[in-house]
């Protein structure tokens, strides 16, 4: 999985892994302090001298009771084990056999560190799903315990104005009512045009959904609300909208941030637009987009903060951008797999092919505290093409269809322009 010294930085990692056969599997591996080391210690005998020293554990992502994300799992000392308290019903599950109080079992792993004898470095090995299946590890990403966490020493995200006169001035939760499920927020955030206040609210609304603070997705509803045909936005940033034709190729670096934060905050509209016409869709789906939705406020926060640093009299909203992505999501509104082949599978893996050059050039210029930025948004980035990548070809297999041919066909009559190198 990686060398252990990496795993330092977090307590909790996201893995998922990639079968031969092009199905994923989500883990969470748990790196648990010393304060319970006499708790594993007194699992016996039989216990793996490891868990002792290292203190690792890998249990699937989700509970199996009703498919809640365990990122966000409580971690109890219980007798002589160490339970994962799930957020949203308070089922527990031994981190080490998986087994609950409440009969349910979750699949768990063994974790080993070994010294490579390659290179001799410690690193972690995780057991593989299923035997006979060949897995590679496509995602490993630390769980984020705060927003944006970590960011970079002098980027912290400041976009607009201060996020608490923005509240105190329109209120978190709004006047007419408290959200009570992930779709009802997702309406609230994607009608919210202030794009400070929809940072903020996507931090509580994901809040609220990882700690089980929420009645439910909602997605099931007879009642589940409607996305804007097409979100609001201020003015001032509506009149500063072109046609891309319009848009010169010489870029200046605000001009670049500017436009990358542009294109921040789509994951909103996948969940709530096709949720209700896929109540069979998997609860890990909302998780990964509700991670996505908070990536995205994290981006924008960083690009807006970097904007402000380099060039004062620019702020977001002063320059002129495009709607390009959004005509996309307008031609990919009547189906998920399209939205999930061309935001997704080309717009995103798109700006994976450009990310480089993009970030080479704040390298040349000086610009180090952009690169830190630009850096992880281009990892973050990845793991969003990944999700686009599963749930893709999720709805092939339940639709019957080859990924890659109906990947082309959708390409070829949503996809407006040429797709042009460089590539990565």
């Amino acid at each position: 999985i990686s060398p252990y010294q990496d795993l330092l930085s977090h307590s909790r990692f996201l893995l998922n892994l990639r079968s031969q056969e092009g199905r994923y599997h989500s883990l969470i591996l748990f790196r648990l302090s010393s304060s319970y080391t006499s708790a594993v210690c007194s699992e016996g005998n039989d216990a793996p001298a490891h868990r002792s020293s290292h203190q690792l554990y890998a249990m699937e992502s989700t509970c199996p009771h009703l498919g809640a994300d365990m990122s966000h799992a409580e971690i109890e000392e219980c007798d002589d084990s160490i339970v994962a308290v799930c957020p949203w019903h308070r089922y527990d599950f031994d981190l080490r056999t998986g087994e609950s109080e409440t009969g349910l079992r979750a699949c768990t792993y063994n974790v080993k560190v070994a010294v490579d004898n390659v290179d001799a470095v410690e690193k972690v090995w995780v057991e593989s799903p299923a035997n006979g299946t060949q897995w590679r590890l496509v995602e490993l990403r630390p769980v984020s315990e705060e927003f944006a966490d970590p960011p970079p020493a002098s980027a912290s995200p400041a976009p607009l104005s201060t996020a608490s006169a923005i509240i105190q001035d329109e209120g978190l939760i709004p006047s007419e009512g408290t959200p009570s499920t992930l779709m009802e927020w997702a309406v609230v955030i994607l009608n919210t045009s202030n794009p400070t206040l929809k940072v903020e609210r996507t931090k509580h609304a994901v809040h609220l959904f990882r700690t089980g603070q929420l009645a439910s997705i909602g997605h099931k509803s007879n009642k589940v609300p409607k996305p804007p045909a097409v979100p609001p936005r201020d003015d001032s940033y509506t009149r500063n909208t072109v046609d891309p034709r319009k848009l010169g190729k010489r870029k200046s670096a605000a001009v670049m941030l500017h436009a990358l934060a542009n294109i921040e905050q789509w994951a909103w509209d996948i969940m709530v637009r096709f949720g209700a016409s896929h109540p069979n869709i998997p609860q890990a789906f909302f998780s990964d987009f509700a991670r996505m939705a908070l990536d995205e406020s994290k981006h924008f926060s960083f690009l807006v903060s970097r904007l402000a640093a380099i060039s004062p009299s620019t702020p977001y909203g002063s320059l002129p951008v495009h709607a390009g992505l959004w005509e996309s999501a307008t031609v990919t509104s009547h189906s998920l797999r399209a939205r999930l082949a061309i935001i997704h599978l080309v717009h995103e893996a798109r700006g994976l092919d450009v990310n480089p050059g993009t970030i080479d050039r704040f390298r040349r210029a000086g610009d180090t505290e952009s690169v830190k930025v630009l850096n992880i948004i281009h990892a973050d980035e990845v793991t969003h093409v990944t999700s686009g990548h599963r749930w893709f070809t999720w709805v092939c297999e339940q639709q019957g269809v080859d990924p890659v041919s109906t990947f082309r066909e959708e390409v070829r009559r949503g996809w407006r322009g040429d797709i042009k190198g460089p590539f990565n």
